[in-house]
């Protein structure tokens, strides 16, 4: 057995961690195409799904609180809103702890539209996850949830949280 020198583990290390760095700017890239062209088919803008994703996500969401999960300026947030709300993907509700203020839910019925225009995308991955076991899956799982909170902590980091 020929034996392994430090250096070696040391280079195959940092060629897997840029081959992983490679790849997540690839996927970033495929995925932002993928959302362009779901976008462009259902008339959005990028932003507006990217707002209706979060919508979906964390809703009902007061629109300072989706600004700031987007990373929006509040004028920018009402014009997508504005275009969500007229193309009938959201709705604005009075907030029931604040009668002053207003949440906005995504109209879930509308789901159906966007589900069938990622259903390739979600087919793929069902298939590329039948792959592995559900260990690896687990931990496939832990690994992206700490690059997209890794995502998230760099974009405060620009704005200045």
């Amino acid at each position: 057995m020929i034996p392994v020198e430090p250096d070696d583990v040391a280079r195959r290390r940092r060629r897997a961690t840029v081959e992983v760095k490679q790849g997540l700017r690839e996927l970033g890239a495929e995925l932002a195409l993928l959302n362009r062209r779901v976008g462009t088919r259902l008339g959005l803008k990028d932003i507006d799904l990217d707002c209706l994703d979060l919508i979906n996500a964390h809703g009902p969401l007061s629109p300072t609180a989706l600004a700031r999960r987007a990373g929006l300026h509040a004028a920018t947030t009402t014009g997508v809103l504005d275009r969500l709300e007229r193309a009938g993907w959201v709705a604005r509700e009075r907030d029931p702890a604040d009668r002053r203020a207003f949440l906005v839910r995504a109209l879930r019925e509308r789901n159906a539209e966007l589900l069938e225009l990622f259903a390739g995308m979600n087919s793929s991955v069902e298939r590329i996850c039948a792959d592995y076991d559900d260990a690896e899956l687990e931990r496939l799982a832990v690994f992206l949830r700490r690059i997209a909170d890794a995502g998230r902590d760099a974009a405060e980091g620009l704005t200045g949280g």
